[in-house]
């Protein structure tokens, strides 16, 4: 996945509670698995039929293009499907901003290059006011701030190991590959020469294709 260091852009803003995965990503587009091309479906139903007469807020300029996504309560609650994460990837968004996450959502944004901030109080409210306002703002991960233009930055919390899993565009396991490879490696070779026996080589598993092949012949 994408680095994450830091952000710049105009932040959409969606001042609605309990929007649950099925409103990010509906299940009728369930089967689709490759990540590519889902951004079109985030938010299929509001972006195409509207609500209350009037557009989504993704499809207005200048948030059309937005990379900061704010949003309310319990964003992200409901089904765990992962699918709801790729989507927003997809359609460019690299932060969200929110009162609180559905718990299995906020994991899978870092697994998938999304940066997720629990903010409340004053400092979520300066944040929904640049939004509407259409300023411009910028999430830095390296110094966790928010910063709008003249307002004060806004610090943020987040875990060091997930931190560093943006930082360097890895997720779980691919941080655990670079860290730990090298031992990785030589505990298979040890238990490869300890333990043979639980290794099969590509010309016994093609004996024991063969033995099968014979068995049902016979």
């Amino acid at each position: 996945m994408t680095p994450f260091t830091a952000v710049t852009g105009t932040a959409a803003f969606l001042d609605e509670d309990d929007i649950d995965t099925d409103i990010i990503f509906p299940a009728r587009f369930l089967l689709l698995m490759d990540k590519t091309g889902l951004g079109k479906h985030a938010f299929h139903e509001r972006r195409h039929n509207g609500r209350q007469g009037f557009p989504f807020i993704l499809d207005e300029p200048p948030y059309d293009s937005a990379k900061i996504f704010v949003a309310a309560k319990n964003f992200g609650t409901g089904s765990s499907r992962e699918q709801a994460v790729w989507a927003l990837a997809d359609f460019g968004i690299r932060c969200i901003v929110a009162e609180s996450f559905g718990e299995i959502f906020f994991a899978n944004c870092f697994k998938n290059g999304i940066l997720p901030i629990v903010k409340t109080g004053e400092e979520l409210d300066l944040i929904r006011q640049a939004a509407r306002a259409a300023r411009p703002m910028t999430v830095d991960l390296v110094d966790q701030t928010i910063s709008m233009g003249a307002a004060r930055a806004i610090g943020f919390d987040v875990d060091p190991f997930r931190k560093s899993t943006l930082l360097s565009g890895l997720d779980e396991i691919g941080s655990i590959l670079a860290e730990d490879g090298d031992d990785i490696h030589a505990f298979e070779q040890r238990q490869r020469a300890e333990s043979p026996w639980l290794h099969l080589d590509r010309e016994r598993l093609s004996h024991f294709d063969d033995l099968k092949a014979e068995t049902a012949l016979g």
